[in-house]
């Protein structure tokens, strides 16, 4: 028997709750169980005005924003939409079935405005993450680190001169261009000059890193606790390696500064495994560099490489393969000349007389009189890292380091962050520290079982 026509009457009265209809093990319960705002409105109240009329709840605005990074939404103007349709996003943003959802412009006015000079996203991803040294999720045993390149809001193809560029109108990027010149994340990370620019973007780097076409990119610097892949710092820099690399040491130093975590080892690709930043780990911090030391004495012409001379440490000289030494310097000099170049490296001389008479000169310095052989000063930091590479403990590192990777991967496939939205330095900030916490969020939902 066919029942009757279903049609939609309206009731005088509802007793409804949307508390009920939210399923126990939905993502957003578990979520909200470690989400605190209850600080944001003191923290933002200097950047309010005491008259007016009243603004929309700061506390709602970051949880629309987080709900959007936690569930892949990346637009705005979507996000509204669904809040308004979901009945377990408005109970996470604690919405009543009659309560208006804000205007998508809200979010541009307070992001470029008072959270912007407030800094209230580093201050919402250093209160999820010590949520999480709390809850035991951090070990501070090892940090992993890397950098992920992220395509910018500017089309490849729209690119111009960078050479004699003026703007043809100041934008909000344009101006960020400007103050991030001198900026050793951006302009002042290497003295290579960009060839071309984005009109839209000018701080965005053209980059053919991908390998598979150029493009203006940003790079998302992740420092992560190794235990349980919770992130425990995060930084924006141009897609360049310097700026990659200086990004990792102050995030090293930031997070001491601020948590008192003090890694053990460090652990990251070869971009990192420079003399310098060898040195200042070892040298300056104490930490184990786990990290594949970037040598280039290697030669492929059949001659000796620098590896097989022999380093005396005592008498500061090096042996070569024939058993003559290669010293610093020979005589005393009235006017004392610095030995350790400009490149921080020092340079050893073997003599003349010994180089012409060696049975070996053909495959040691064939064109040249002598031969010389250069030494960091942080050489000593580079062979204790060339002696960790060869433990078990390295090995176990390398291939912790891939959480670093697939937190990159769940950031650009699961949340939709494989091209930025916002423009300019700090519009690539926001976005990636949002999306940072986010991941906080969800990585103590997923390892904390609910109390019993």
């Amino acid at each position: 028997m066919m029942g009757p026509r279903q049609v939609a009457q309206g009731a005088l009265f509802y007793e409804f709750s949307i508390e009920d209809h939210v399923p126990a093990d939905h993502l957003l319960r578990k979520i909200n169980r470690f989400l605190d705002l209850s600080d944001i409105r003191s923290f933002l109240a200097p950047y309010y005005s005491h008259q007016g009329r009243p603004s929309i709840d700061p506390e709602l605005m970051i949880r629309m924003l987080l709900l959007g990074c936690a569930m892949g939404i990346r637009s705005e103007r979507r996000l509204c939409d669904e809040v308004h349709l979901n009945l377990a996003y408005r109970w996470f943003c604690r919405l009543d079935l009659t309560d208006p959802i804000p205007d998508h412009s809200t979010f541009s006015k307070n992001r470029h405005g008072r959270f912007r000079d407030s800094d209230l996203f580093r201050h919402l991803f250093e209160t999820v993450l010590a949520r999480c040294i709390a809850e035991g999720l951090v070990g501070g045993e090892a940090f992993g680190v890397d950098a992920s390149i992220v395509q910018a809001d500017a089309k490849r193809l729209n690119k111009v001169e960078a050479a004699g560029w003026t703007p043809e109108r100041i934008t909000r990027a344009t101006n960020e261009y400007f103050e991030t010149l001198d900026d050793a994340a951006f302009g002042d990370a290497t003295p290579v000059k960009p060839k071309v620019l984005s009109p839209v973007d000018p701080a965005a780097r053209f980059t053919g890193a991908k390998k598979a076409y150029s493009i203006f990119a940003y790079s998302t610097n992740y420092l992560v606790d190794l235990e349980n892949a919770v992130i425990v710092d995060v930084e924006t820099t141009a897609p360049i390696r310097q700026a990659e690399v200086n990004a990792a040491l102050d995030m090293v130093d930031r997070v001491e500064e601020r948590f008192g975590l003090y890694p053990e080892r460090f652990v990251g690709d070869g971009a990192y495994g420079n003399a310098e930043t060898l040195g200042w780990l070892v040298h300056e911090k104490g930490i184990e560099p786990h990290v594949p030391v970037l040598d280039k004495s290697s030669r492929f012409n059949q001659t000796f490489s620098r590896a097989d001379f022999q380093f005396d440490h005592i008498k500061d000289r090096y042996l070569c393969p024939g058993g003559k030494e290669l010293l610093t310097s020979r005589r005393q000099f009235q006017t004392i000349r610095p030995q350790v170049k400009d490149d921080e490296t020092v340079r050893y001389r073997s003599l003349k007389s010994d180089c012409d008479t060696c049975e070996l000169k053909y495959r040691c310095c064939p064109k040249t009189p002598t031969r010389a052989v250069t030494r960091s000063i942080h050489e000593g930091a580079r062979d204790m890292a060339r002696a960790i590479a060869e433990t078990d403990a390295f090995v176990a590192s390398r291939r912790a380091r891939r959480k670093v990777e697939m937190l990159f991967a769940h950031m650009k496939k699961i949340m939709g962050l494989d091209r930025l939205r916002l423009r300019g330095p700090n519009g690539a900030k926001d976005e990636f520290t949002m999306a940072a916490t986010a991941q906080n969020l969800r990585k103590m939902a997923k390892l904390l079982p609910e109390p019993v």
